[in-house]
C-alpha cells in the first residue's frame, strides 16, 4: 500500500531527471573536451568526441534508471 502512494512522486522524479540528464552529460563531455582541445591545440576534435560520449553516457544513465524505476530484475 505504501508503494502505491508513492509511486506518482517516484514517477515524477523520474521524468524530471531524464532532460537534467541529457543536458548536463554531453556539456560536461564538450567543455572537458574543450579544455583538453586547448592544452593540445587539436581544434575541436577532442570537444567532439566529449560529445559524444557526454550523450553515450546520457544514455547509459537513463537506461538504468528507467530499468529500476520499472522494478524489473536483471
Amino acid at each position: 500500500m505504501t508503494e502505491d502512494k508513492y509511486s506518482g512522486y517516484r514517477q515524477l522524479a523520474v521524468a524530471t531527471m531524464i532532460p537534467i540528464i541529457l543536458v548536463v552529460a554531453p556539456l560536461i563531455g564538450y567543455y572537458f573536451g574543450g579544455w583538453v582541445d586547448g592544452k593540445l591545440g587539436t581544434g575541436s576534435v577532442f570537444a567532439i568526441i566529449g560529445l559524444a560520449l557526454g550523450f553515450a553516457s546520457a544514455a547509459k544513465e537513463i537506461y538504468g534508471l528507467i530499468k529500476k524505476s520499472t522494478g524489473k530484475p536483471k
